[in-house]
């Protein structure tokens, strides 16, 4: 059951309103991990800026995981471009619309996801 043309336009629209969340998201990240350290100084106890690092890590994570899930937007907007939206890259295979719902970015089928992450870590 291939998508619809009303399906591809709602999802293009949840996928760019997804994209400008995802971007502010990104970018007040982004201010947050380049910020320095106002309180940083001498008197500061060791523990403090331990944890001071950890939090700037785990922020950078955040960003990365964040950047990750913006290009997939990115490649699903490309692909209803392409008229392809709705295709997994790795099969051809049409991609369920309820993966879809769930995930409008999804640019894989369940299995295929699988199968990439499997490979990948």
């Amino acid at each position: 059951m291939s998508l619809k043309k009303a399906d591809v336009i709602k999802f293009k629209k949840r996928l760019e309103e997804m994209r400008a969340e995802m971007t502010k998201l990104l970018q007040g990240t982004a201010e947050e991990v380049k910020k320095p350290d106002e309180a940083t100084g001498y008197s500061q106890h060791q523990a403090d800026q331990g944890t001071d690092d950890f939090d700037r890590q785990i922020g950078l994570e955040l960003t990365s995981s964040e950047y990750s899930v913006l290009k997939q937007i990115d490649r699903a907007l490309e692909k209803i471009e392409e008229n392809t939206y709705g295709i997994c890259d790795d099969t051809g295979e049409e991609i369920p619309v309820a993966r879809l719902n769930a995930i409008p970015y999804a640019n894989r089928t369940a299995q295929a996801q699988e199968k990439f992450e499997k490979g990948h870590h």
